[in-house]
């Protein structure tokens, strides 16, 4: 063996030792390291590759060569797209089990028609050792696979190599260095093998195991710089897509020029056709309701969305500015979040704090609270407010006669009634359990007594019908008024319960009014 192929031998093997060391700290390094199974198999078959090509080169026979070329096959068929499926991960694009395993198709074809040849000859038609130089290289006639693999290597290393390439200006500076190291692990590799089969390489030699010694150490370098692998930039269109939070990007004249996923899935009819279109109209025939005013810096507002199969949803809208590096308005950002379920929660809570769960009215602490703010009104400017509080009668005897639930049948149905009659100003409310109250604004005593007498005169003509049969449902009605001389709430309430009282002495079904009061004092 020659001195010229001693050394040839002994660089490929730093090569191969090269390899081997990064395969290892990637072992040590795994739990840091995304895609580590992926990287420590694309390295392992490299270091195949690269220590069956240096005993070729020590082979004495034909036999010999083959064998170690079967083996070199390991890396040279299934490299490439180990290589390619870790790019794929480093800039964040997922690939599909099924995309994923066909991209293996043909290596392990590839594979199997090495290992076979001498059976059918698909790949190399023939070897032998070439007589031109004393170095033992073979010289080899390819066959219609050799081709097929060729062409599907270098598809994968340019694929590889465009990938990276369109990352470089989304990449920060300080992932430049190892983003270009992984375009040289490419790049370098793939001319070195189209040089070769040019047949332009001194001797014809393999030139790619060697580059692999330059390749292996730029990533060593890399390693050991900017911790390369450890250390991985996650693309900001994976960052973009990947937020559960819908995003909305708009230009300088808040015109829509890009969207996220999340966003397709709030507003379904949201698609690419609308961009670079105003968002006013386009809010506008995307949800039917018009844009809310979140173009304040930092401001929020939450709106409704109802889809077309009648789904309502509620988000929180927030708007930030998005500036140049020179400070000018670039555009806005709009962050949807969604809140339906807290909004359900809040408005659950909200009717459990101020209605009646029955009659959907306002229950008795709503309604003390917003009396003494009409009230407060009327002290301002000088205007009557009449109370009513009525109940129904015999409701004992109902529920002891026909059950709960009719008595809460016929409690519901006086609601219904005097829901006909009052109006939208009025405060209405469920008093107690068959008590109810209304509180008249700018009404008098005179004018709340017509109003009892109307809803009395209502309700007798109105009978309950029930599985029972008929009902006759029947109420006796108390009203007193607020005079200017500062009555209480809790005082002219107890004067409407004490003109209900008398209603009730003088046989129910009827309406009595509070007599006058004299000056109390808040």
């Amino acid at each position: 063996m020659g001195s010229q192929l001693t050394m040839y031998i002994s660089l490929i093997a730093v090569s191969g030792v090269l390899c081997s060391f990064i395969g290892i700290y990637a072992y040590f390094r795994r739990k840091e390291m995304p895609g580590a199974s992926t990287f420590m198999i694309y390295i392992a078959v490299q270091a195949i590759y690269i220590f069956a090509y240096a005993f070729q080169l020590s082979s004495d026979t034909l036999v010999e060569i083959k064998r170690w070329t079967i083996l070199e096959y390991i890396g040279i068929a299934f490299a490439p797209v180990l290589g390619l499926k870790l790019i794929l991960r480093y800039i964040g694009k997922s690939v599909s089990r099924v995309l994923s395993a066909a991209l293996f198709v043909i290596p392990v074809i590839t594979m199997a028609l090495v290992s076979t040849n001498d059976l059918h000859h698909l790949f190399y038609k023939s070897m032998k050792f070439r007589e031109d130089t004393s170095l033992p290289f073979v010289e080899v006639v390819i066959g219609e696979w050799y081709i097929v693999h060729g062409i599907f290597t270098f598809s994968c290393l340019l694929a590889g190599v465009i990938l990276l390439s369109r990352q470089w200006t989304k990449t920060k500076k300080i992932y430049r260095k190892q983003l270009a190291t992984l375009i040289c692990g490419q790049f370098i590799p793939m001319i070195s093998a189209f040089v070769y089969l040019m047949g332009l390489t001194p001797g014809g030699t393999d030139p790619v195991p060697f580059m692999m010694s330059i390749t292996s150490a730029m990533y060593i370098w890399a390693i050991l710089t900017t911790r390369m692998l450890t250390v991985v930039p996650i693309a900001k269109e994976s960052i973009f897509e990947s937020m559960r939070e819908g995003v909305i990007v708009l230009d300088s004249a808040d015109r829509l020029i890009d969207f996220n996923g999340a966003v397709s899935r709030m507003l379904p009819r949201l698609n690419n056709g609308w961009i670079g279109k105003k968002l006013d109209d386009s809010w506008q025939q995307l949800t039917g309701s018009p844009f809310p005013d979140v173009r304040r810096p930092n401001s929020m507002q939450e709106v409704q969305i109802t889809a077309e199969n009648g789904a309502v949803a509620f988000y929180q809208i927030r708007s930030s500015q998005v500036r140049s590096r020179n400070g000018e308005l670039a555009g806005s950002l709009l962050m949807l979040i969604e809140v339906t379920e807290q909004k359900l929660l809040q408005d659950q809570l909200k009717e459990m704090a101020y209605y009646d769960g029955l009659t959907k009215i306002y229950n008795r602490t709503q309604f003390i609270h917003r009396s003494k703010e009409i009230l407060q009104q009327a002290r301002h400017r000088s205007e009557p407010v009449s109370f009513i509080l009525f109940d129904i009668d015999f409701f004992k005897h109902v529920n002891d006669t026909y059950g709960h639930e009719t008595g809460d049948q016929v409690i519901i149905h006086v609601v219904n009634v005097c829901q006909q009659i009052i109006a939208p100003e009025m405060l209405f409310a469920r008093y107690g359990g068959e008590e109810f109250v209304l509180a008249l604004p700018s009404a008098s005593l005179r004018e709340a007594g017509e109003l009892a007498e109307r809803i009395r005169t209502k309700l007798e003509r109105s009978p309950l019908s029930t599985k029972y049969g008929t009902i006759k449902v029947t109420s006796s009605f108390g009203a007193a008024q607020y005079s200017e001389q500062s009555d209480t709430l809790e005082a002219l309430l107890r004067d409407s319960d004490a003109a209900l009282y008398e209603a009730k002495r003088a046989g129910r079904n009827c309406v009595r009014l509070a007599k006058e009061i004299p000056v109390r004092l808040v």
